[in-house]
């Protein structure tokens, strides 16, 4: 039975079992992923490490693209059934080098997941002019999705599993200047609207995707620490939110509030592999369960009901083929 999630019709909490507390390890726990292949991007630092080790420890073969090919294999070296590749997300060509690589093994891929990410940057642009955190949060992912659409299908039952943010929060997706050519330059708007297009691009695709036997989900991993996703954070914005003291050291309550590692990537496993989510797909999750759909701007966390919009979900999926120069047929 072919259902969708346009509009939030199945977006609510299915009682998973989990937590917020809950780990990697928890929700991977009598899965076994024994001749599945993953790729994982991301995948070697914070919670996309943690992503990649937990499914091969369950028997995956896992495939990490990293743009710093050495400090992968670092730390990946005891994990096994691992293959490196290099790949950088605002490089068009390097993202097909990468999947014609991958196409050319002729294995299926049972799990995509689009952990990769950046954060809290200053204004760049790509190549194409297109600012850094559309360009590699969500133009790249488009691309290697599509890049590797086929061997998603010969999988006959897979999974691409988008890391989305409670970020998405700061701003819906903005047709009119998306590029912000005709307006200043905020950080964290750009952030937001480049996860709410994460958001609204896993919706499309799994209305489109199903038929083939592949789902799509987003995901709010959490607020974690210890990851690499604020190294550019200006201390001064930093303070302003609340975060941090005039010294840049994180406020001990802040501190407390944060997922350990484990903790936030324990949704994005459970997205790719927990058999409750077999039969439903292209809804955004948060701690290890579908999230509610929220209309009060002043509550943080769920999902924002622009981000499951059906319309701007088909015009931002043109726009995308028009930014990016692919045609993704999903047939």
């Amino acid at each position: 039975m072919h259902r969708n999630n346009y509009q939030g019709a199945l977006q609510q909490p299915i009682g998973s079992g989990f937590n917020a507390s809950s780990t990697a390890a928890d929700v991977i726990e009598g899965i076994d992923l024994t001749g599945k292949i993953a790729i994982v991007t991301g995948g070697n630092t914070g919670i996309g490490l943690e992503t990649t080790r937990t499914l091969a420890k369950a028997g995956a073969t896992v495939i990490v693209p990293a743009r710093d090919v050495e400090k992968a294999k670092r730390n990946l070296e005891e994990v096994p059934r691992i293959e490196i590749e290099p790949m950088d997300l605002m490089n068009q060509k390097s993202i097909d080098s990468f999947a014609e690589k991958f196409l050319a093994s002729g294995r299926p891929l049972h799990l995509l997941v689009n952990n990769a990410g950046i954060m809290w940057v200053p204004l760049r642009r790509d190549s194409r002019g297109i600012e850094s955190q559309l360009s590699t949060n969500y133009l790249a992912l488009f691309q290697l999705t599509a890049r590797l659409w086929n061997a998603l299908k010969k999988a006959q039952g897979a999974r691409v599993v988008n890391v989305s943010s409670g970020g998405h929060q700061f701003s819906d997706f903005n047709f009119d200047d998306y590029n912000f050519e005709n307006r200043d330059y905020d950080t964290l708007v750009g952030y937001g609207q480049s996860k709410t297009a994460v958001n609204l691009f896993s919706l499309e695709l799994d209305n489109r995707a199903q038929s083939f036997g592949i789902r799509a989900y987003s995901l709010c991993p959490g607020a974690v620490g210890e990851t690499e996703l604020g190294r550019e954070a200006p201390i001064d914005l930093l303070q302003k939110l609340g975060y941090t003291d005039a010294e840049g050291n994180i406020l001990p309550e802040v501190a407390a509030s944060l997922k350990t590692i484990p903790q936030g990537a324990a949704t994005t496993v459970w997205c790719a592999t927990n058999p409750m989510l077999k039969h439903t797909g292209g809804v955004y999750c948060e701690n290890v369960d579908v999230a509610a759909m929220v209309t009060d701007v002043a509550i943080i966390g769920g999902i924002k009901p622009y981000s499951l919009d059906e319309t701007n979900a088909k015009r931002l999926w043109k726009l995308t083929e028009e930014l990016t120069g692919i045609e993704f047929k999903t047939n």
